[in-house]
């Protein structure tokens, strides 16, 4: 797991302001926003390295995405500021950390869910937000090396099967 610097606090304040903006500019429901802004081709840049060196205002942002997708006025609700503003954020620190796409956080954790968790968690530290949403979902953390390690000594035991069964012909 990767360490929060600057440049990721950054790109978390960058998201959520964004996220607490969509309550004005964005015409559709928040739900139907983050979905779009989860899949958006915006959200692969703010994924990727360099992002915080292009001139992008959240103006050029609403623009890139309804851009992408079409105006949209469909659904009604809308969620709070200040909840807005803690997703975006939480959203953003999860994908920097872990390295994941944005589109695979969303997978894992959808915006109706995150909302819920809101009142109870917002006052915690991002990481122990995530590592509590993990550990309800029943995700672990994966050690590579001891995956690799399994890895290994499942294709070794096949080979010695093989060549067992070879040595008996």
């Amino acid at each position: 797991m990767k360490k929060m610097d600057h440049e990721g606090l950054r790109l978390c304040k960058f998201q959520a302001e964004l996220f607490q903006n969509s309550i004005e500019e964005a015409e559709c429901s928040s739900k139907v926003f983050i979905r779009r802004f989860m899949h958006s081709y915006f959200v692969r840049r703010m994924d990727g390295s360099g992002f915080l060196y292009e001139s992008t205002s959240i103006s050029d942002a609403f623009d890139e995405i309804k851009n992408q997708y079409g105006s949209s006025d469909y659904g009604q609700e809308k969620f709070g500021r200040e909840e807005l503003y803690w997703m975006g954020y939480i959203y953003r620190y999860w994908s920097y950390i872990t390295g994941s796409s944005s589109k695979q956080i969303y997978r894992i954790v959808k915006p109706e869910e995150l909302k819920k968790m809101y009142y109870p968690y917002h006052s915690l530290d991002p990481e122990q937000v995530i590592d509590r949403i993990k550990e309800s979902k029943g995700i672990v953390p994966c050690d590579d090396i001891q995956r690799g390690v399994e890895v290994l000594r499942r294709i070794r035991q096949k080979y010695k099967l093989k060549n067992e069964q070879e040595n008996e012909k």
